[in-house]
């Protein structure tokens, strides 16, 4: 298991949504949340070591977000 955090620019309710399907299609995830209480908006990923930080970079991307690995 492996934890990855991303500061990215989901800063609501209504982005994670948005956001939701992408990141639950990845199949190497076990869980994931954003808090959106901090200022750098950190998305915490909990996934199987297979999973790189491209491939999360990539499903936000394509959602039209920003993610930078921290």
């Amino acid at each position: 298991m492996e934890t990855l955090k991303f500061k990215t620019n989901i800063n609501c309710g209504g982005c994670i949504a948005t956001v939701s399907p992408a990141l639950n299609e990845l199949k190497d995830i076990q869980h994931w949340e954003v808090d959106t209480a901090n200022p750098d908006k950190i998305l915490t990923v909990n996934a199987d070591d297979g999973l790189t930080a491209g491939q999360v970079i990539d499903a936000l991307k394509q959602k039209g977000y920003k993610a930078e690995k921290v």
